[in-house]
């Protein structure tokens, strides 16, 4: 592994096209377990000027609006302009109800280990869990600072500090690595569409770039131990205005943001979707658990990096494979890590459920559980409590 090299991560705010699309369809799943948290459900959600495309196939008795669900979040995301808003965009939907029988009223929280073991994995994927010592949240820093200023950018435009922000907006950091660790903020670019041209009253460039610097760049950077320096390239809308943005300006399409969802392409990630699924896919609890299993490896001290990699087959409880990878910065060997991780982590679909209340959390999480996911990522939050996010294997993992 190189040990001198830059690295760049994007992230991207909850106005971007592709992460309504995140957010609608998790806002689905969120809506239909609240109703029944058996039920099955995979919603997908595709957006262009003025139109809303909502497929979905599911297994439940309970009455599903999808078009309000839709129309909620576009309200709630503040889209309110004239080209697309809440009240006039159409929204279109593909519904195909599956057979009855395919719905268990099943809850892992009172199965036998023996009942665990039939519930089998019904589709085929590798997914990847990633952790690393680069920040408190066990995750690299590119990603980490460039979801911190998405997030950023969303603040100052909902609480009105830079009220002529649109919803849409794109962040990347790059980072210069020396001997393997973050050393210095290489660039920055921040994308933020704006309400109005200058010329109608909107910020002109200089304005633009000053506010940004004011209320977004030094804010997030102010308790980072790793800072913009004088030879930092800063990019504010480098390509000139951004008018509106959003739809109108970009399709968007459910599951094209994976990188940003987990690891900024730090790490391998799989190429299945996380948002729009309920917890019974194991293409989306599976990478849960993987980040589990290899955030406790490092939060133990076994490794500085860890890459925990779940291979799945149809017809299996078990993962059919378990590798671990830590970069040269294991104290012990990786097949010695990899064994540690099988004996005391649970990556049966069943077992992953119950470990993490994936049925019920929705119901018990003010304003829904997926669809936090979906907007600021599903893997290294701090915000919200994350059961994946714990460390409370680590001791036990030490020996």
């Amino acid at each position: 592994m190189k040990k001198d090299f830059m690295f760049t991560s994007e992230a991207v705010t909850e106005g971007h096209p592709d992460k309504l699309c995140d957010i609608i369809s998790d806002a689905v799943v969120d809506h239909v377990l609240q109703k029944d948290p058996y039920a099955k459900i995979i919603s997908e959600c595709a957006v262009s000027t003025a139109i809303v495309f909502i497929a979905a196939r599911f297994v439940t008795p309970a009455r599903v609006d999808f078009a309000n669900i839709a129309r909620q979040v576009i309200s709630q995301v503040d889209y309110d302009e004239r080209v697309f808003n809440a009240k006039t965009c159409s929204v279109i939907t593909s519904l195909t109800e599956g057979p009855s029988d395919g719905r268990m009223e099943i809850d892992e929280r009172t199965m036998s280990e023996e009942a665990v073991d039939r519930i089998l994995a019904r589709n085929q994927v590798t997914v990847f869990g990633f952790a690393c010592d680069q920040t408190a949240a066990f995750m690299p820093l590119p990603i980490w600072l460039a979801r911190r200023l998405a997030r950023k950018l969303v603040s100052v435009r909902t609480q009105k500090a830079l009220d002529y922000l649109s919803p849409d907006g794109k962040t990347q950091v790059g980072i210069e690595y020396r001997d393997g660790r973050p050393s210095r903020v290489h660039s920055i670019t921040i994308i933020a569409s704006q309400k109005r041209a200058a010329a109608k009253g909107g910020p002109d460039a200089k304005r633009l770039q000053d506010d940004i610097r004011d209320s977004v760049l030094d804010p997030v950077f102010q308790d980072e131990e790793i800072k913009p320096d004088g030879n930092t390239r800063i990019f504010v809308n480098p390509d000139g205005p951004f008018i509106g943005g959003g739809p109108a300006s970009h399709s968007g399409l459910t599951g094209r943001k994976n990188a940003i969802d987990t690891y900024g392409e730090y790490s391998r990630l799989s190429g299945a979707a996380l948002s729009g699924k309920d917890p019974s896919r194991i293409d989306r609890v599976g990478a849960y658990a993987a980040r589990y299993a290899a955030k406790n490896v490092v939060a133990a001290g076994l490794a500085t990096s860890c890459e925990v990699q779940l291979s799945y087959s149809i017809g299996f409880s078990q993962p059919v494979s378990i590798q671990v990878e830590t970069f040269g910065t294991g104290k012990v060997s990786d097949q010695k890590i990899a064994d540690i991780v099988e004996k005391n982590f649970d990556f049966r679909p069943a077992g992953i459920i119950r470990q993490f209340n994936l049925r019920f959390l929705p119901s018990q999480i003010k304003g829904g559980f997926y669809r936090k996911l979906a907007a600021n990522g599903h893997v290294g939050r701090m915000d919200i409590g994350l059961p994946w996010e714990l460390t409370d294997k680590a001791p036990l993992l030490r020996g």
